[in-house]
């Protein structure tokens, strides 16, 4: 079975650990990374690649030291080797430019703000893994437990 990774990028500790709590239900089924910078999640997907795993998911917080969680997503949308990751924006401080920006230059899947409902981040979680196995012709059977099934209905019709 192919190993497909979340990653989860915070500068704040335990925001990333609740984080990574409200994913604990997927962590018998996918990868869930930590990273507390910008150019840590760059290293690892780097990394990553170059090993010849997936990168599903990144959710990234954006007010962090030397790069935004924008500017992440961002140069992550516009690497040829990631276009297909979904992203989240997970914040509470982002100006509405930045929102604007993280549209329409990140291309981000879904914002959140802080202080978010953890059901909800599972919720999106879920399906924004479903539509990347899909769309990447990765196996699901054996995933079918965690991802969503109204999404995968909908995508394999």
């Amino acid at each position: 079975m192919e190993t497909i990774n979340i990653i989860c990028v915070d500068d704040q500790r335990e925001v990333l650990s609740a984080v990574v709590r409200d994913l604990a239900p997927l962590a018998d089924h996918f990868n869930i990374e930590e990273c507390e910078s910008a150019a840590e999640c760059e290293e690892l997907m780097d990394e990553l690649d170059a090993d010849g795993e997936h990168v599903a998911l990144v959710i990234s917080d954006h007010v962090m030291p030397l790069k935004t969680g924008v500017q992440l997503l961002t140069e992550i949308a516009d690497d040829p080797r990631f276009g297909e990751v979904k992203k989240i924006l997970l914040t509470g401080l982002a100006t509405h430019a930045d929102t604007i920006k993280a549209v329409n230059q990140a291309h981000i899947d879904h914002y959140l703000e802080k202080a978010w409902d953890g059901e909800e981040l599972l919720h999106i979680s879920k399906q924004l893994l479903t539509e990347y196995i899909v769309s990447q012709g990765l196996d699901y059977q054996s995933r079918l437990a965690v991802l969503d099934a109204p999404t995968l209905y909908k995508l394999i019709q």
